[in-house]
């Protein structure tokens, strides 16, 4: 295990200097190594000026290979420079209208000097929708389906200038996804966008653009993991589970798998406050995803997963899991699973994505029987660098919907017993046995 210890060590310090890189930084910019080139960015489209200001397409791209927003969806908001207000939105609206007092004709949708904006739900007429809207803020990840990474909306802006040199760019931005986590950065004047008509001959252009970059961090999104991970092994009777309270234990709100409260009416409902309902378990996470390693062939060896929710309260919808190990990039199939492989650096290829099945499991549901997914992954072997020994088969790292999950401590993985055989009996082989058997009978 000293290979394995090693790694882990090194892993451990790197944590511990990120977390007081954040600590130490008064804005908490992210860095994920699997996924460098991750964020969201909000683009500022000014298409038209108005009497008092201008109306402008705002787009949402969510660039992150494997963390979407799910729902109840993004909720965004920012601070205004001058004495803005919004005199009315397509696609998207605001969650309050504030004190519109001092207007006595037509009232504005939104006087806040924060505003905090919210995508429309599915369904609206027609009139109140725009292009890539109204999908309840629920946006994909760019890795798992780029048609789905993109939320958009217009927005008319009133007592704002009228010229590039008079308008004033809005701060102090703020995105939920729909819990904390996201930090964005400023808003930054950039080369107008161009657009091109339907039949592609002709080119328009924005009258000003600016954009925003947000970015994600697990640390500001919660002090405990939200999922955790647990391993098996044909050649070991030993199963190593999650570690104890891996999401944390205080003050847990949460409900025994026997309980006759399951049979309450509206137990699956989520609350307001968005607060899990948590099967009683000895790690306390929402999220356990089970590495079995399965099987061993020839030429090829055969890994099952499976991830179990564990809170009443929560469906996910567009789920992924991504994990971390240097034989995928030999992997030969999956079964029930969608899979990606991620190559942020081109030169290493033991990343990848598993997700669910459109319209089959793309849904986990939420805590009982039906909690989980499962699939298995058929790899083929290096000779160069398979082995069974010191924790090889087993993951580096593991992320349900991009937040990193809490593994086991290295010592207690499923070791390989030093008598254990690399691969199936041949028949060649069997038969021998077979016949000595007999002939010592």
């Amino acid at each position: 295990m000293e290979m394995m210890m090693n790694y882990y060590n090194a892993a451990f310090f790197s944590k511990v200097l990120l977390v007081f890189t954040v600590m130490c930084s008064h804005h908490a910019m992210a860095y994920d190594p699997l996924d460098p080139n991750g964020n969201i960015t909000l683009k500022w489209d000014v298409v038209q000026w108005t009497g008092d200001g201008y109306v402008a397409m705002v787009t949402m791209n969510n660039f992150q290979m494997f963390r979407h927003i799910e729902s109840p969806g993004w909720k965004l908001g920012w601070a205004w420079s001058k004495k803005e207000v919004i005199w009315s939105m397509v696609g998207a609206q605001a969650t309050e209208q504030g004190d519109c007092s001092k207007f006595k004709a037509n009232l504005p949708h939104c006087c806040e000097r924060k505003p905090t904006i919210v995508d429309m739900l599915p369904g609206v007429p027609y009139n109140q929708q725009i292009q890539n809207c109204c999908k309840g803020g629920v946006v994909g990840s760019y890795g798992q389906d780029p048609s789905s990474s993109v939320s958009a909306f217009q927005v008319s802006v009133g007592l704002a200038g009228t010229t590039n040199k008079t308008v004033k760019l809005p701060t102090n931005f703020t995105l939920l996804g729909p819990g904390p986590g996201y930090t964005c950065g400023p808003a930054k004047v950039v080369p107008s966008t161009t657009f091109l008509s339907p039949d592609h001959r002709r080119k328009t252009q924005a009258l000003m653009t600016w954009n925003v970059t947000c970015t994600y961090s697990q640390f500001l999104a919660s002090k405990n993991p939200s999922c955790c991970v647990s391993f098996s092994s044909f050649y070991n009777d030993t199963i190593t589970p999650c570690p104890k309270c891996a999401c944390g234990c205080l003050n847990k709100n949460c409900v025994r798998s026997d309980s006759k409260l399951l049979s309450t009416k509206g137990i699956n409902t989520p609350t307001k406050d968005e607060k899990p309902l948590l099967q009683c378990t000895f790690h306390m996470c929402p999220i356990r995803v089970h590495w079995h390693v399965k099987l061993n062939y020839k030429d090829y060896w055969r890994v099952k997963i499976a991830i179990t929710n564990f809170n009443y309260r929560m469906n996910y919808t567009q789920w992924t899991l991504v994990a971390q190990h240097p034989n995928l990039n030999n992997v030969t199939q999956v079964f029930s699973f969608d899979y990606k492989p991620i190559v942020p650096y081109q030169s290493i290829n033991d990343t990848g994505m598993f997700y669910g099945m459109k319209y089959y499991n793309d849904l986990l549901m939420e805590a009982g029987a039906l909690g989980n997914v499962q699939s298995e992954v058929l790899m083929q072997k290096d000779s160069n660098t398979f082995t069974f020994k010191k924790g090889w088969a087993f993951p580096r790292k593991v992320y349900f919907n991009g937040d990193e999950c809490l593994l086991p401590s290295p010592e207690s993985y499923p070791f390989l017993p030093s008598h254990a055989s690399y691969g199936p009996l041949s028949s060649l082989t069997l038969i021998i046995i077979l016949m000595l058997l007999i002939f010592l009978e």
